[in-house]
């Protein structure tokens, strides 16, 4: 048998120019080295996006236990900016260099090379299923979504999964995710009257109404956090007249908050909020304000339980350090699979994902993939 190196696989996915949508040769790559291992490995393609799906043994001889994650990378930006070219994955002083370095391709080839090297050294009773999409820099509707229904259409399960995503802060595995915040983007527009700025009576200024309803909305928290969820946060992100001249009131503004929101909300609790807050500025202003929103994932949260304890388990025992558990960051892949199986997330320090000079320690890949092995041959033990 010749053990996988994790590092050379991590290299060799930074080789592939995988920036959401294009495939950029990832999954091919990673469908030739599992298909060698005897994994049944299948395509999924959809509306342009591809994701594969790979799983080793019998589902029906015991439980099944998933990796998840993605092989496609944000755009690197400026090449020039970059020491390294942004697709070399090149090496030095210890660490390796490229655009998904971190996020997440060295978690991908983590798991794959667990996965591989434990089937080949102790082959469970069960099976060992890896999900990989090219979507999740994107819109994320074509791919673990689709892998998803993939599965329920051809009655493939599964009973656990860890999400690769970059969930450390500052030392390998100080941090495990358990669920993640909600998220709700609301777009106002203020409808006014246009005017000369010389008569000002004669107009309906919009801008004063905007900048007063968006006080409203940040002058307080809106919550002080639950049991696993810090506090919900509202941010401005974008104010907008596009008024070119001096002289002229205009006749709308627009502005763009996002509300990331723990379990004590819901969308719809937010967004009849929202609509509450404007109708009072709207009467107490003359003008007209139209709201936009849209919701990209609800607060969600895997109760600590056996999943998350192996883990942790694993974490104590390979790296020597006991993390806590976090619904802190963003949004993941994570809040659809939750919907079919406990799920937990684990993987590098973030620090330098989507950044120029993106890299990883090339000793914390080995070390996440001592944990990954660590996780799969706990589950598998009885």
């Amino acid at each position: 048998m010749n053990k996988l190196n994790p590092v050379k696989i991590t290299a060799d996915l930074i080789k592939c120019p995988s920036v959401t949508p294009v495939e950029g040769g990832a999954l091919v790559l990673i469908d030739e080295l599992l298909s060698k291992a005897g994994f049944y490995c299948t395509r999924i393609d959809r509306n342009g996006i591809s994701n594969l799906f790979a799983r080793w043994g019998d589902p029906e001889s015991g439980s099944t236990f998933c990796f998840s994650g993605h092989t496609d990378v944000v755009p690197p930006g400026d090449i020039n900016s970059w020491s390294f070219h942004p697709f070399s994955g090149d090496e030095k002083a210890g660490y390796l260099y490229g655009r998904g370095a971190t996020d997440m391709k060295s978690a991908v080839a983590a798991f794959i090379s667990a996965a591989v090297n434990y089937v080949e050294t102790s082959p469970p009773t069960g099976s060992i299923v890896l999900a990989i999409t090219g979507d999740e820099e994107g819109e994320a509707k074509d791919g673990t979504l689709a892998i998803l229904k993939w599965m329920e259409e051809n009655n493939e399960r599964i009973n656990h999964c860890l999400v690769g995503e970059p969930t450390s802060k500052n030392l390998l595995g100080d941090t495990l995710k358990i669920g993640r915040r909600g998220s709700l983007t609301a777009k106002f527009t203020v409808i006014g009257l246009q005017g000369h700025v010389a008569y000002p009576e004669k107009a309906i200024n919009p801008i004063p109404s905007l900048t007063k309803l968006l006080l409203e909305l940040s002058k307080k928290p809106l919550d002080k956090g639950s049991t696993h969820f810090d506090p919900s946060s509202l941010v401005i992100t974008t104010i907008d007249t596009g008024n070119s001249t001096n002289n002229v009131i205009p006749e709308k503004t627009n502005a763009t908050i996002n509300i990331r929101f723990n379990n004590l909300h819901s969308a719809k609790s937010l967004t009849a909020w929202l609509r509450r807050k404007a109708n009072k500025v709207s009467k107490d202003f003359g003008v007209q304000i139209k709201i936009e929103e849209s919701i990209s994932a609800q607060p969600f949260i895997c109760e600590p339980g056996k999943l998350s304890t192996l883990v942790v388990d694993a974490i104590k025992t390979e790296l020597k350090i006991d993390p806590i558990l976090s619904t802190s960051g963003g949004t993941s892949d994570a809040r659809f699979i939750q919907k079919y199986c406990p799920v937990v997330e684990f993987g590098l320090v973030g620090t330098s994902m989507h950044k120029t000079d993106e890299h990883v320690e090339i000793k914390q890949i080995h070390n996440l993939e001592r944990v990954y092995y660590k996780v799969l041959k706990e589950y598998f033990k009885n």
